[in-house]
């Protein structure tokens, strides 16, 4: 293969970027970014790298999730701390029920840029182009606000430099400890039923710790009581931006983009000649490949032959998003290919994307029976063709919306105008978000302990308005990853 640079995918066709006006000023920014410091560094990268490859030899389980797009309106320490929280709470469900370690990656420090299905948005006469993600322009319907403005990377960084400093004060800081996993519980869930199985299991954690406390291990002389590992990771999209915060390491030579610990390719831009491909063939990073309805055995394959071309373990993280009616038709395929082959990945689970669907009443949203299903399914298949199922990647956030439908504290067709905040797609709240990772705890724990589980069950409509041959269609995710 030719000779990679940080700047190699610009001789590639490339999709999904803006048109920006004022070249000149996308030069200007773009150096102002090499200057810059990088928003993470080799050595973490590195932990994660050792951490993925336990994941792909079935020793640790991946726990990927946070918002479907960051935004500058949103931004705020309380937005961050409650993010945080749920993921930690879905975190030790696993571990605790699982008896697994999980490797714990946030969509966030980053997640500003979205690929979208049109170039182009038009309301009754007016066309303007596609809000692509508060990187890139804004969200509000004017001609100025889409208008693609360079400036915008360095507001992108300065907003993941900050929000990766306070993740980092709360996973070291305290707020980790689970000594505080009573604390996590935030306010708008306490009363659901899935609050009750985590305020149990807290009490046994408590119990637990108390054992343990009595034996001389304390969060003072164990660090893994009070402190926690937790990782970045966001589309590489932009790739101007992502070039520019590309560095190498002065040790041991690699390249390394220090936007994010990990990232990962979209469905939209996995094109083996493309330059998406090129650039990250050439960093250090773990990166991601979504694989949807699209992906076939021989791209895949030809995929993992450019972006690890030495088959380390946990390089790569397969994460599928077929939705829930289409994943018994096409994963066991491409799961049998990387066996076959000898390939080393991560198969983590994105049920979110293939199961967007648009309500009656015109919001997209998703169903969480639905949801529910993918990932039951996505675990059965694997342990049907004797491999590992590693992970699961959600959009979800710490906020009390309502965007996906159903769950325990159930949300309604209804229910979605209450507080329907997002930028793009819809996310979990906190206690969508706990249904999962108590599911997801169990069927680990079935498969660890060699139980089959059913791939056959059918889902199962709770909600009013979403009958997908009446009241709801599936739709094109604004995200498309």
């Amino acid at each position: 293969m030719q000779k990679w640079k940080p700047d190699s995918w610009r001789e590639k066709k490339i999709l999904q970027q803006p048109e920006y006006r004022d070249l000149g000023k996308v030069k200007q920014v773009e150096s102002e970014l090499r200057r810059v410091p990088p928003v993470v560094f080799s050595r973490e990268v590195g932990a994660l790298y050792q951490q993925l490859a336990d994941v792909s030899e079935g020793r640790a389980f991946l726990l990927q999730g946070g918002d479907c797009a960051e935004s500058f309106a949103e931004f705020s320490a309380d937005n961050i701390r409650d993010t945080f929280k749920v993921l930690m709470q879905m975190a030790v469900v696993l571990t605790f029920g699982a008896s697994c370690p999980v490797v714990k990656v946030g969509r966030l420090a980053g997640q500003f840029a979205k690929p979208r299905s049109q170039g182009t948005e038009r309301r009754e006469d007016i066309t303007l182009p596609t809000y692509r993600g508060d990187i890139i322009n804004s969200n509000e319907f004017t001609e100025v606000a889409r208008e693609p403005d360079p400036e915008r990377m360095l507001a992108a960084y300065h907003q993941s430099v900050s929000t990766l400093n306070l993740v980092r004060a709360f996973a070291q800081g305290g707020l980790a400890s689970l000594e505080q996993v009573h604390e996590w519980n935030l306010d708008f869930v306490r009363v659901t039923p899935q609050s009750e199985k985590y305020v149990h299991l807290a009490e046994c954690i408590d119990e637990s710790l108390a054992f343990m406390k009595a034996c001389g291990i304390t969060d003072e002389n164990t660090v893994a009581i009070g402190e926690t590992n937790f990782y970045t990771s966001h589309e590489a999209l932009l790739l101007p931006y992502e070039e520019a915060l590309t560095r190498r390491d002065s040790l041991m030579g690699d390249w390394y983009d220090g936007s994010a610990h990990m990232l990962w390719i979209g469905d939209r831009t996995r094109q083996p000649d493309g330059a998406h491909v090129e650039f990250m063939r050439g960093i250090n990073n773990p990166i991601g490949i979504k694989a949807g309805t699209t992906t076939n055995s021989d791209e895949c394959l030809h995929l993992l032959d450019i972006l690890n071309p030495d088959n380390r373990p946990g390089r790569i993280n397969l994460i599928v998003r077929m939705g829930s009616d289409e994943i018994e038709k096409y994963l066991p395929a491409l799961i049998r290919s990387i066996q076959r082959e000898g390939r080393n990945v991560v198969w983590s689970s994105d049920p979110m994307h293939g199961n967007t669907i648009k309500a009656a009443n015109g919001y997209k949203t998703r169903e969480i029976a639905r949801v529910l299903q993918e990932v039951r399914r996505f675990f059965a298949i694997h342990r049907a063709e004797g491999s590992y199922a590693g992970g699961v990647h959600f959009e979800m956030t710490g906020q009390n919306v309502t965007e996906c439908v159903g769950g325990s504290h159930c949300v309604t067709v209804e229910n979605l105008a209450d507080r329907y905040h997002t930028h793009c797609d819809p996310r979990l709240n906190a206690s969508q978000s706990l249904d999962m990772a108590f599911l997801i705890a169990e069927t680990l724990k079935d498969c660890r302990n060699d139980h089959c589980v059913r791939i056959d069950e059918p889902v199962t409509k709770t909600v009013v308005g979403l009958d997908s041959h009446s009241d709801a269609e599936l739709v094109p995710e604004g995200d498309g990853l």
